[in-house]
């Protein structure tokens, strides 16, 4: 394999230094010889896989993301097949692959015990399995968190860019987190390892008050409704029901709570939102801020959200290879 360097040469920065450093979405992923290194990307969700191309010149994703869905209970072999389908057509020196937790991703290890998902992959190596599919070397591939590879993708090329200090947020079936600084993911200590679903709020786990099932439940609960969504239920929250309006507040506010000290410990220049729940940010941010000023006299940090919740996870995976 050729060896290879980022190179960001001050001429191409379209808008110069921005605070004072060089922008990362302009830096260059090259060969010795000069010629831009393109990387192909898996990003797997519970339920999906979705593989892609990434340039290396512009971190913009050069070719349409395929997408294949995901029985998260099938066999690991099935699993893995499934996972590398999504990469068809794809070919490249350098792959990154964004997993969910649980999962060891210096030695590409799946560690999904008791957790409802993938539970044909704990112990497997999935290194092994998907570069025997890919047809590449397993060096080759480069894992990291989906969550971590979301904010390290707005931070080169979307709602972070510019900033040092970056913290992604992502509001789905759960929550998840990354905590960036200078383009490079790191530890805040607490939560442990960035992952702030091991918060607690009001002495459980955070999960059961903010996420996709809690929110849910507590809906089904306080109206008898077992069949609304999340999407549902900020509908009804928008036209004023004080039902969904008392679960939503309840949830975020909850959110607010947990995250205020961590993340004002770590003081973000931003903090970029994301996932399928931030399609209805413009309501749940008020939410939220109430529980952070509930507990936190420091200022919360601008929050932003992201521009493509959809890509920004490839073009994190593929600069998470090239780091």
């Amino acid at each position: 394999m050729a060896s290879v360097t980022i190179e960001a040469p001050f001429d191409q920065y379209r808008d110069g230094p921005v605070n004072g450093r060089r922008r990362a979405a302009d830096a260059v992923f090259t060969r010795q010889d000069g010629a831009v290194i393109n990387v192909a990307v898996l990003e797997v969700g519970g339920t999906h896989a979705t593989g892609a191309l990434i340039t290396g010149q512009e971190w913009t994703v050069r070719t349409a993301p395929l997408r294949v869905e995901l029985n998260a209970h099938a066999p690991a072999e099935l699993l893995l097949d499934e996972m590398a389908s999504a990469a068809t057509g794809l070919s490249a020196e350098r792959w990154g692959v964004a997993m969910p937790d649980p999962f060891d991703y210096v030695h590409g290890i799946g560690r999904f015990r008791d957790v409802g998902k993938f539970d044909a992959l704990d112990g497997v190596d999935v290194r092994a399995g998907l570069a025997a599919r890919l047809g590449v070397d397993g060096a080759a591939l480069t894992f990291c968190n989906d969550a971590d590879a979301f904010t390290l993708g707005e931070w080169v090329a979307g709602a972070g860019v510019g900033t040092r200090r970056c913290v992604g947020l992502t509001l789905g079936t759960g929550v998840g987190s990354g905590w960036v600084v200078d383009g490079h993911v790191v530890d805040p200590g607490e939560p442990l390892g960035g992952r702030i679903h091991q918060l607690h709020v009001d002495g459980r786990p955070l999960e059961e008050t903010m996420s996709r099932r809690a929110i849910r439940a507590a809906y089904a609960r306080a109206s008898g409704d077992h069949e609304a969504d999340v999407r549902e239920i900020a509908g009804l929250a928008r036209s004023g029901d004080p039902t969904a309006v008392a679960v939503l507040q309840a949830a975020l506010g909850g959110l607010g709570r947990a995250m205020a000290g961590p993340v004002a410990d770590f003081a973000p220049d931003v903090l970029v939102v994301g996932g399928s729940m931030a399609r209805s940010w413009t309501l749940f941010e008020p939410w939220l801020l109430q529980g952070w000023v509930a507990v936190e006299s420091r200022t919360p940090p601008p929050f932003r959200v992201a521009v493509d919740s959809d890509t920004a996870p490839l073009i994190g995976a593929a600069y998470a290879a090239t780091s």
